[in-house]
């Protein structure tokens, strides 16, 4: 059952009325709206600085989220796990809706379900704003990535587990041209790259600044890793992001047509800017 403890309240503006959700911690996440019986039951991950529970309002995307379900009438239940974890609970569908996902190819294989694809399980909202996704090397290494990827061949590169690259990197990865250490997060992939156990890591570079910046690190150790890794330039692309729905979902396509509805109000009114602009103030003031 849901506690008044750990309040947490998101706001939205819908036709410039402003809108206040009062939320609560519950045994195994946050809940919103509990009054309604429209119940959605979302799985995510702490990916900060996007969602987490440990910045600022717990992140853009948290706020973001809560304020486009909330708006359509939607009792929402965000569960924060492991990123593997919650793959496998929505491609179960055990849960409804993982978040923040990023695009999934039609050719790429469930880790869960062995024979389907993910797009055989999982429904994709339109898209949404999202970050950078790039090589992250040990400073001073000179390495340089050839366009067409080539040069990973032989590589030993550190990955999140369950996560989706590009499609390039992961058809590569399938096909083992390049060998990879699975990481449950960010974190840990920096420290595997400064201790020299893998050659490359990959993922958002703002995730791994602010990972080792909220983690409980000793500062200099902080410092270390911040210091010790740079970019891959150019990144390898700009990823959106996307709601994955369970295609087990009994109300599957209404719940789409809402979220995607949701998504085009809120970027038309401009409450999607806003709500990302006030979550980076917020960042800034911590």
């Amino acid at each position: 059952m849901p506690t008044m403890a750990s309040k947490l309240t998101v706001s939205y503006f819908k036709e410039d009325v402003e809108h206040s959700i009062q939320g609560v911690k519950t045994a195994n996440g946050y809940q919103f709206n509990g009054e309604s019986n429209k119940v959605l039951n979302l799985a995510t991950l702490n990916w900060p600085p996007y969602i987490s529970e440990e910045v600022c309002n717990h992140g853009w995307v948290f706020q973001f989220t809560v304020a486009l379900l909330v708006s359509k009438g939607y009792q929402v239940n965000i569960h924060f796990f492991p990123w593997a974890r919650s793959v496998k609970l929505v491609e179960q569908g055990n849960m409804d809706i993982l978040f923040p996902e990023y695009f999934i190819e039609s050719t790429a294989p469930s880790d869960v379900i062995k024979g389907k694809k993910r797009r055989e399980l999982l429904a994709l909202s339109h898209r949404f704003s999202g970050g950078e996704l790039a090589l992250m090397k040990r400073k001073g290494d000179n390495f340089q990535l050839k366009s067409d990827l080539s040069n990973l061949k032989g590589k030993m590169i550190g990955v999140v587990r369950g996560y989706q690259n590009t499609p390039e990197f992961d058809a590569m990865m399938d096909s083992e041209q390049f060998s990879t250490i699975d990481a449950v997060n960010e974190l840990q992939l920096m420290k595997l790259l400064v201790a020299k156990r893998v050659d490359l890591i990959i993922g958002d570079p703002e995730v791994f600044n602010f990972s080792v910046s909220f983690s409980n690190l000793a500062n200099q150790n902080k410092q270390a890793l911040l210091n010790g890794v740079e970019a891959v330039q150019p990144a390898l692309k700009y990823n959106h992001l996307y709601f994955a729905v369970s295609k087990k979902y009994t109300e599957l396509h209404t719940l789409l047509d809402d979220i995607n509805l949701a998504l085009l109000e809120f970027q038309q009114s401009g409450e999607t800017d806003r709500i990302v602009n006030t979550d980076s103030k917020c960042q800034l003031n911590l």
